[in-house]
């Protein structure tokens, strides 16, 4: 079996690397590609001798290859996962400082920073998918490059390579911190997801085959218990508003349901200079250094202060469970096809699929209750304008997704916010200027 991953030189790989070891008696990769650019050559090349430490450790025959040459990495590939930063960090870094300057959210997915990183984001991986249709037809694309909704949306949208699943790390941490919670092992909870990619519910949470979905609520009202990630202040539920809402939300919802808050501690971030853009980039400086030592041989354990810690094992659960054709349930980001009632039957969404050797079958999750469907349409109106102005280079698609955002105030700022992040991105947005 033959895996290409590009952006190979990610602080992430390891993690991928250590899947794979992993399963390997269920996996046999033989070949693992990772791809990069010429501005990415030091990462890869240090990530990818700690790669090859790793596989040597763990005695198993798969060989780590590194180019800058994608249509050579893709070539007969079986799987191809993305996991790209377009301007690196330092990018991510403006998506957080510039909306905030305004007085708004700053966020990497989330609000005006998540367009900017989708309008940098889907013309590339639009590339690939061409690409990927023409080398590698058979191959699926699994995709965890933020923002995974707008970028899925597009690429079932605009690509005719329709082997496409967008993979986030969200469902899977709610899962294990339910699980403690519940204090029991997490195979023994099962939870029914429902949404779109950081807009994802638990509708249902069981135990034991026991709804208990109630006493997670009650569990999650009690301040001294967080369900959170690192990239996200681990700011208490209201437990009045949990109870009434009725179903789990994700940590992401803390941006829509507590705005104000939220925004008060990013703004003390951003005087101070800590944006969570500049402590990833001080913690990526870190985890490259320790990749460096010739002695490690083995992901370190630093790697989980990212934000997006078991991404790459639900790449590699997604993989595993279409090549053995597991049909077990994974929460992935896949076409609709009915499973939401009030979404498009082609657009994205974020859902519990059977997962099968033809790909996931995403299940019927029926009617939205009602007081989450407002939210989710919205969202979802957001990642479908954003994907054309991402396609189009539209001036005019651009402003009104960003105004179709709850997470922008007015038109105004709207206009201003759009203004500022087109100049500070204008080397990785062509169609805008052309």
């Amino acid at each position: 079996m033959k895996i290409v991953t590009i952006g190979g030189g990610s602080s992430y790989t390891p993690e991928l690397v250590e899947g794979f070891i992993k399963r390997y008696d269920e996996l046999p990769v033989k070949e693992l590609w990772l791809v990069d650019i010429e501005a990415g050559r030091k990462k890869l090349e240090i990530v990818g001798a700690l790669a090859r430490r790793m596989v040597r450790k763990a005695g198993v025959p798969m060989e780590i290859h590194l180019t800058f040459d994608r249509r050579e990495a893709l070539q007969d590939a079986d799987f191809v996962t993305t996991q790209m930063r377009v301007g690196l960090l330092d990018a991510r870094v403006k998506d957080e400082r510039i909306p905030l300057q305004l007085g708004m959210i700053g966020q990497e997915t989330n609000g005006a920073g998540g367009l900017f990183k989708g309008l940098r984001t889907i013309p590339v991986l639009l590339d690939i998918a061409k690409e990927i249709q023409e080398l590698c037809p058979q191959a699926w694309l699994i995709n965890f490059t933020n923002p995974a909704g707008m970028v899925t949306e597009a690429l079932l949208r605009y690509s005719e390579h329709k082997k496409v699943i967008g993979v986030c790390n969200v469902p899977f941490n709610m899962h294990l911190s339910i699980s403690k919670m519940l204090e029991v092992e997490m195979d023994r909870v099962r939870i029914d997801f429902a949404g779109l990619n950081h807009m994802v519910y638990g509708t249902h949470v069981f135990l034991d085959d026991q709804e208990v979905t109630d006493k997670v609520l009650d569990m999650l009202g009690n301040s001294e218990i967080q369900m959170t990630m690192k990239n996200i202040a681990p700011l208490p539920w209201n437990p009045r508003f949990l109870k009434s809402l009725g179903v789990v939300p994700c940590p992401y919802h803390r941006y829509y349901y507590k705005t104000k808050e939220v925004l008060e501690d990013e703004l003390e971030a951003f005087k101070s200079g800590n944006t969570r853009a500049e402590i990833v980039k001080k913690l990526e400086e870190g985890l490259f250094e320790l990749y460096k030592d010739e002695n490690l041989d083995i992901k370190p354990p630093q790697l989980e202060q990212r934000g997006g810690a078991y991404y790459s094992d639900a790449a590699c659960n997604v993989i595993s469970s279409i090549y053995n054709d597991k049909k077990d349930i994974q929460v992935l980001n896949v076409q609709n096809k009915g499973s939401l009632v009030e979404i498009d039957y082609d657009s994205a969404v974020e859902v519990s699929c059977v997962v099968t050797k033809n790909g996931p079958v995403p299940l019927n999750m029926g009617k939205l209750p009602i007081q989450i469907q407002g939210l989710i349409q919205q969202i979802k109106s957001f990642e479908r304008i954003g994907a054309e102005a991402a396609v189009t280079g539209s001036y005019d698609k651009a402003l009104l997704a960003l105004t179709i955002n709850p997470l922008i105030p007015s038109d105004e700022l709207a206009e201003m916010v759009l203004q500022k992040l087109l100049e500070a991105h204008k080397e990785y947005l062509p169609r805008f200027f052309q």
